[in-house]
């Protein structure tokens, strides 16, 4: 009988790092050829401040980690003036080999305190 260690089971990368964002960015590549099956992307976000401010993430996808395309069906819903944690659920065998995430604020002075990770199994070498 095998028994799964989470702790040497599950491996995570940083998506987008902690930061208050007031303008739109897009997030650094990350390597997924490494991974297995379904990946989990989880975004957390304080509320927004600023006049009608809204969040909108967005997962991309490259062959050579310079040339990205959005990823049809791998959007986060909306953050707007509430507090979230979002996850979305990334198949390996469906995207290239790297991902990033994109950001893309609108209001009037918006302001967003968040972060991203992702977390997955990897392969065994």
């Amino acid at each position: 009988m095998m028994i799964n260690d989470l702790h040497t089971e599950v491996s995570q990368a940083q998506l987008l790092v902690p930061a208050t964002r007031t303008a739109g960015e897009n997030g650094t590549g990350v390597d997924v050829q490494g991974y297995i099956g379904k990946l989990k992307a989880v975004l957390h976000s304080a509320a927004g401040t600023g006049t009608s401010p809204t969040l909108d993430v967005k997962v991309q996808d490259s062959a050579d980690n310079s040339t990205f395309a959005d990823v049809s069906g791998l959007t986060f819903s909306q953050v707007t003036t509430a507090i979230s944690l979002q996850s979305l659920g990334i198949d390996t065998r469906l995207v290239r080999r790297y991902i990033r995430l994109v950001t893309t604020l609108t209001g009037t002075s918006p302001s967003f305190v968040c972060a991203a990770v992702m977390l997955g199994q990897k392969k065994i070498q």
